[in-house]
């Protein structure tokens, strides 16, 4: 019997109230695992009064008090790590050691909003003028809320939710449908290390939730990770409505081969980077670049058995290296984008379509596929795939295989594989991309760093976490004081200047 999930607010469990719900299925069997309610437009907004009552206490508890409920928290996911890992394996498809990484990614952005006390420091000046002084603070925004993709249920949500309350605000988390599970597990867990009820709440559903998260005056600022027609929606509604807004959208990273590149240290890094998570990342790398005829002879030709060899299995299988899509709508979707491949006249040297596992015949599998031969005119180039499917593409020197990621409408990730210095860093100055990589194929910052593309990527002009996290999730505020010193100066009509 599939299990029936809920809302999460107000540190309670919620059930749905209007009878709408949406089925979450387990990738690896193909069976139902799970409901989940469909938020009506009034229960989004009751989610949002809640946030908003915690606002008031929770913005005035000390930055210090608040930095030792993300430490427990912190200890609490370390605690849970087995099992929300199980939870992401089981309705997403990450094999298990890839789901625990991508907890443990999130985890680096709550250890890194451990710091609030530090963060949030402001700047003093003292003496600017006769008796003056100045000073700045920054303060919580007030409701602010997450909506986040499937791909990753446990760490863009911490990505999001540790920086947005450690620095004093109350947060609506809106997670995928596909895999609500984990996010509905950390909130609880949120509560158990002390956050009071409010603070955290995740409210599910689908473009009703969304919209009345975008549309609601009380919500502060939206934060979007997904596809980027919904992260432009997202943010020309939010935006329009007064709202901060960080959305990050679609991508279609390159991996750069130089002809001096360790051949054998690329072969590795594009197997792990295509087909890791069965290519449902955003920095995955989907496109191949070769400088030279040779080189890409030389990966085409170490690349194939390797990707016919991939482990293919169960998401809870110990020796499984990669599991399934996470539904069968998106498995066909992928499928079909192979077939578009073969029509435009790219040559499909590995075809993962027939692969069927032996007990598992309804689950969403579908083998690695490469491509050679792909040309920048082609769909299978310009769009983004979102699966195991990597695309070969020949470049004839330097120049060249350079433009391709520069001129591409997407700017997520890229990388470079090369021994040469000025290369590299030649490459890392001009190629057009938000997040560069230096014989790194999945060049994804750590937490003290900030996350986010270019072009039409990421919409809005505030990246993920680290510092620009900190900055977006509050609003600075400038003090200029003067006490009495004794002395009149008297009425002053002019704008005050310095002396």
């Amino acid at each position: 019997m599939a299990t029936a999930l809920h809302h999460f607010i107000g540190g309670k469990k919620v059930a749905g109230q209007n009878g709408r719900f949406g089925d979450v299925y387990n990738p690896t069997t193909g069976e139902k695992a799970a409901v989940v309610p469909f938020a009506t437009k009034a229960e989004v907004e009751a989610c949002i009064a809640n946030a908003q009552d915690a606002f008031a206490g929770w913005s005035t508890t000390s930055p210090m008090a608040r930095a030792r409920v993300m430490f427990k928290f912190k200890e609490l996911v370390e605690k849970n790590m087995d099992q929300l890992a199980l939870l992401v394996a089981n309705e997403h498809g990450k094999v298990l050691s890839d789901a625990k990484g991508s907890v443990q990614r999130g985890l680096e952005v709550v250890e890194f909003a451990c710091g609030i006390p530090h963060l949030l420091k402001g700047e003093y000046s003292d003496s600017v003028s006769q008796g003056i002084d100045v000073y700045s603070m920054r303060q919580a925004l007030g409701v602010v809320a997450g909506i986040t993709p499937f791909n990753f249920p446990a760490m863009v949500p911490m990505w999001m939710f540790a920086v947005g309350i450690a620095a004093g605000n109350c947060f609506v988390l809106k997670p995928s449908e596909k895999d609500p599970s984990c996010p509905l597990r950390l909130a609880e867990l949120m509560i158990e290390a002390g956050a009071p009820p409010g603070v955290l709440n995740v409210i599910n559903g689908d473009k009703v939730a969304v919209d009345g998260l975008l549309n609601d005056p009380r919500v502060q600022a939206i934060s979007f990770v997904g596809s980027t027609p919904i992260a432009q929606y997202v943010y020309e509604t939010a935006a329009r409505n007064g709202k901060r807004v960080q959305a990050m959208g679609g991508a279609k990273n390159h991996m750069i081969v130089l002809p001096d590149a360790d051949m054998n240290q690329a072969v590795d890094a594009l197997i792990g980077a295509a087909y890791g998570s069965a290519g449902e990342r955003c920095m995955a790398v989907s496109v191949a670049v070769a400088v030279g005829e040779k080189t890409a002879d030389t990966l085409v030709e170490k690349l194939a058995p390797r990707v016919r060899a991939l482990k293919v299995g169960p998401s809870t299988a110990k020796d499984s290296e990669m599991g399934p899509l996470v539904t069968k709508q998106h498995m066909d979707k992928v499928r079909g984008y192979v077939d578009l491949g073969i029509k435009e006249g790219a040559k499909l040297v590995v075809d993962g379509r027939g692969l069927k596992l032996q007990g598992y015949e309804n689950g969403n599998f579908l083998g690695g596929c490469l491509f050679d031969g792909v040309k920048p005119e082609m769909r299978i180039y310009k769009e983004e795939i979102f699966g195991p499917v990597l695309s070969m593409v020949r470049a004839k020197d330097f120049d060249e295989a350079a433009r391709l990621p520069s001129e591409h409408e997407f700017g997520n990730g890229v990388a470079i594989f090369t021994r040469d210095g000025d290369a590299a860093r030649e490459f890392a100055q001009k190629v057009q991309v938000g997040m560069v990589g230096v014989n790194v194929p999945i060049p994804v910052p750590l937490s003290f760093h900030t996350f986010g593309g270019w072009k039409r990527s990421a919409f809005g002009d505030t990246n993920q976490h680290g510092p620009e996290g900190v900055r977006f999730y509050t609003k600075i505020k400038t003090v200029t004081a003067r006490w009495p010193t004794g002395i009149r100066a008297g009425a002053e009509f002019n704008i005050p200047t310095l002396k």
